[in-house]
């Protein structure tokens, strides 16, 4: 197969899968930008652990989310099973909040948007297959997240005045589903990949689709370049939103 037509062909199939995994797409979802650098290094055959740091933007690109830093540790059980155990310390930029009176015009009360901590807690089981050049896999990965209590402004209308507002600590655990599939197409420098994720909680929170490339220089410097969009159900506050990945990952 030419050149031109592995390009083809690497076009079509995330053509294919844009009008396949997003077809809600809509106007009024946000963008953002999500980044991240990380450090991996491999003690064994089987031990690896990697450390990351990540900001994301939201409000189309114009307001930083989050910014992230944790680790993780993984170990093969098998040749084609690898389980994990990270860490994850957040720190969340707020949305606003504004609450109206009962007619739904007047206003009540108003908590504008504030920086706060999550810790997030992670175990994990990837199995993996590989046909030929193509490598599919499943990640299980439960998830817990404690947001400790906070207290923050907050604008009563009624009495024109600030007050403090307490937000209370909370706990959630959730469960991670992927299925990923990775292409490793002959004298090609961009290995493209593809995944669809589902988070639980007692229903479905939110799906995210995933499609990109990635090229790796000297076995040590890795770059990615992706496209996520998460579309988001009944059991989330978040919308819907499209982001743009950019990640490099160090290994030594």
């Amino acid at each position: 197969m030419g050149r031109r037509k592995r390009k083809q062909l690497i076009a079509s199939l995330l053509m294919l899968l844009c009008s396949a995994l997003c077809p809600t797409l809509s106007h009024a979802d946000d963008a953002g930008l999500v980044a991240s650098i990380e450090a991996s290094h491999k003690f064994s055959k089987k031990l690896s652990a990697s450390l990351e740091m990540e900001f994301r933007s939201r409000n189309n690109f114009r307001t930083a989310d989050r910014v992230s830093i944790g680790g993780d540790v993984s170990y093969k059980l098998l040749p084609w099973l690898k389980a994990a155990a990270g860490y994850q310390l957040l720190i969340d930029n707020n949305k606003e909040k504004l609450t109206y009176q009962d007619d739904g015009v007047t206003y009540n009360n108003w908590r504008p948007s504030y920086w706060g901590l999550r810790h997030r807690f992670n175990v994990s089981l990837t199995a993996s297959y590989k046909v030929q050049r193509v490598e599919l896999s499943l990640r299980e990965r439960w998830q817990y997240t404690y947001r400790p209590s906070n207290i923050v402004d907050n604008f009563d209308f009624d009495e024109a005045m600030w007050e403090d507002d307490e937000v209370k600590g909370k706990g959630k655990n959730v469960l991670r589903s992927r299925l990923q599939v990775e292409w490793d197409i002959p004298k090609c420098k961009f290995d493209p990949f593809a995944s669809v994720e589902f988070h639980t909680t007692r229903e479905l929170e939110k799906t995210r689709f995933i499609m990109g490339v990635e090229h790796t220089l000297k076995k040590k410097h890795a770059f990615k370049l992706y496209y996520r969009y998460q579309l988001t159900g009944s059991g989330s506050d978040e919308g819907n939103i499209h982001l743009l990945g950019l990640g490099y990952t160090y290994k030594f």
